[in-house]
Parts: C-alpha cells; structure tokens; sequence
C-alpha cells in the first residue's frame, strides 16, 4: 500500500481528500504546517479542530506547530500581490522535503480541494518541489467533493474558518 503525505490546511478541507485517498487504496498521514495563518488564536482553533477530527479518523498526524508570522510578513511585504505564491511554495517545499525524509511514496495537498484557492499555481508549484525534492507529487483534483467534505464538516460542528488564514485574505473578506 503507497504511504501519501498529505498537506493539511484545516480540518473541514481535509474530509474529502482523505476520503478519496483512502478510497484509492493508499494509507495517507496528514501533515500540518501553515504558518501564514493569523491571528495566533486563528492558527490554534485551526489546529485543535484538524487533532479532533483526524482521531477520529484514525488519521496519522505530523504538526509543525512553529508559528513565526514575523518571517511570513517579511517574505511578502512589498510584494503582497505574490503572497500566495510564497505561501504555497513555502507549505508545499516543506511537504515535499518531510515526504522524501520520511520515505513516502508522494505528497499532495488539501489545498487542492479549494475552489477559492489558485489551482494551477499550487500544482505549479508542487511539482516543481516534487521534482526538487526527488518525491512524486500526487496530483488530484478533490474540489468535486467539496460541497460533500462541507456538508460533513457542517453536520459534524467542525469550526469553519471564513478566510485562507493570511490578514490579507481575511482584510480582503471584510473590506469590499
């Protein structure tokens, strides 16, 4: 059975891609790691959500639970019109480098289950760490269970954020 490293945004935008994984055949361990996210108390609710529903999931859990805003806003500051593009590469590098390390066949990415994220960028730039790295990226487009992953997430009470996790998006969310 392949072992799939997958990068975990949130709690609710994980259902569905480890749903689908599993339902491949593959033993999937999610890994989280998303530094962007602000405020801290933000980034804790996030984290405390994903650890409730992947136990009961019986899913695997990887957390890097380093929070360093500081070195988000310097990488993007100036250059706020490209801070998703630093903020993919800087999860995905660290998934594909955590992937080759610890011996899993690939890695992929919940961030593929967004509507609101950019997914040819994302894929873009995994395959890139992908080939970086010397791991196989798996490709999957899980936004066609995104209003069922929802809809679980819902009926389960999990806490769903309204914004990517950056103050720019959450800004954007708020000021029209």
């Amino acid at each position: 059975m392949a072992k799939i490293l997958l990068h975990i945004c949130c709690g609710p935008c994980a259902i569905y891609p480890v749903w689908a994984l599993r339902g491949e055949g593959l033993a999937v361990h999610g890994f989280f790691y998303n530094p962007h996210i602000q405020p801290y108390l933000e980034f804790k609710k996030r984290l405390e959500t994903l650890r409730f529903w992947a136990e009961s999931e019986e899913l695997p859990l990887i957390v890097r639970s380093d929070y360093d805003p500081e070195s988000f806003f310097r990488q993007v500051a100036f250059r706020e019109s490209q801070r998703c593009f630093y903020c993919y590469s800087l999860r995905l590098e660290a998934a594909a480098r955590l992937a080759k390390k610890s011996r899993f066949d690939a890695f992929t990415t919940t961030l593929l289950y967004s509507k609101r994220q950019k997914h040819e960028l994302i894929v873009a730039i995994a395959t890139e760490a992908a080939r970086k790295h010397g791991i196989d990226f798996l490709h999957r487009d899980f936004r066609v269970g995104w209003r069922e992953g929802q809809q679980k997430a819902l009926a389960l009470g999990l806490y769903r954020q309204q914004y990517c996790g950056c103050i720019y998006s959450e800004m954007e969310r708020f000021h029209q």
